[in-house]
């Protein structure tokens, strides 16, 4: 079975996070989002993948250098979901290609949704849910009938996971900006059919903002929400990497995540992601990621 990640985004709403790192690759308890979804699709039984890249990619490429059956393909230009997906054509196999986003937590089945497009005779299968801020795309009868609908009971909204038959991308312009749910809408115009694949009550999360990358790491520390078993086992409510350095009186408060960083000189944390190479000396910091020295924050 094939898959391909889409990674190649900006982020922006993660600035400036997103500065410094790509978002596919910042850490969820230690470990790179990206990393842990592609051991997710090998134990789903996904043993050909392929990753695009734009935004930071030397970073992305330096990660996946070395990883058996991952393809990076690193676009010069950002394509967007249509163009990039256009641009896997030549390396794609002759079978269904299943997609994910690169920024999405989740506990969909990959293997099920898969299988369920396999047996089906659509083009596409598009994994929906009922998430209402979101509920913009018009289902019936298990298909998707029309986009960027008004917000209505019966919507639902798209989670980023699709499985498509590789014949539809090869109309795609390639080496040019374009959102595979434009071409979506052109299959519907000719009248093919969108299989509607719903998850609704199956938890779903992307890293939008700041507030949601912290939330995740919440609900995953507090129990509230399954860990991936590609995800490495918390010590009660705390994730403090082996190489952390943690001296003099640090005040330790309900959950944290500490990645290979600096903390000491009597700091104070609660509520709070540090990643990796950051250096914490005294100090308040509560309910905030801090992806890099407070220090260099003030330059």
């Amino acid at each position: 079975m094939q898959a391909m990640i889409l990674a190649a985004g900006f982020g922006t709403r993660l600035l400036p996070h997103s500065a410094l790192r790509p978002k596919p690759l910042f850490p969820i308890l230690n470990t790179p989002l990206l990393l842990a979804t592609i051991a997710r699709l090998r134990r789903a039984g996904f043993d050909h993948i392929i990753v695009n890249a734009h935004h930071l990619r030397g970073q992305i490429k330096a990660v996946l250098a070395g990883l058996a059956g991952v393809r990076l393909l690193e676009e010069e230009d950002i394509l967007g979901t249509g163009g990039g997906l256009r641009g896997a054509v030549p390396y794609l196999r002759p079978e269904p290609l299943l997609v994910t986003n690169g920024d999405i937590y989740h506990l969909i089945d990959f293997t099920e949704i898969y299988q369920g497009h396999c047996r089906s005779a659509a083009p596409v299968t598009m994994v929906m849910h009922d998430y209402p801020r979101f509920n913009t795309v018009t289902v019936a009868n298990g298909r998707v009938v029309g986009f960027d609908t008004p917000v209505a009971p019966g919507n639902l909204a798209f989670t980023g996971l699709h499985v498509l038959a590789p014949e539809v991308l090869p109309e795609i312009e390639i080496g040019v900006f374009s959102s595979i749910i434009d071409h979506y809408r052109e299959l519907l115009r000719r009248g093919a059919v969108i299989r509607c694949h719903d998850s609704t009550g199956t938890f779903w999360t992307d890293m939008g903002t700041e507030a949601d990358y912290l939330a995740l790491h919440a609900g995953l520390l507090r129990r509230e929400i399954p860990r991936w078993p590609e995800l490495a086992q918390p010590d009660g409510n705390r994730m403090i990497d082996r190489k952390a350095s943690i001296t003099g009186d640090c005040r330790r408060d309900d959950w944290l995540t500490i990645g290979a960083a600096r903390i000491n000189g009597g700091a104070a944390l609660a509520r709070v992601v540090v990643w990796d190479g950051v250096s914490i000396t005294g100090g308040i910091w509560h309910d905030r990621l801090l992806s890099r020295s407070p220090e260099e924050e003030e330059v």
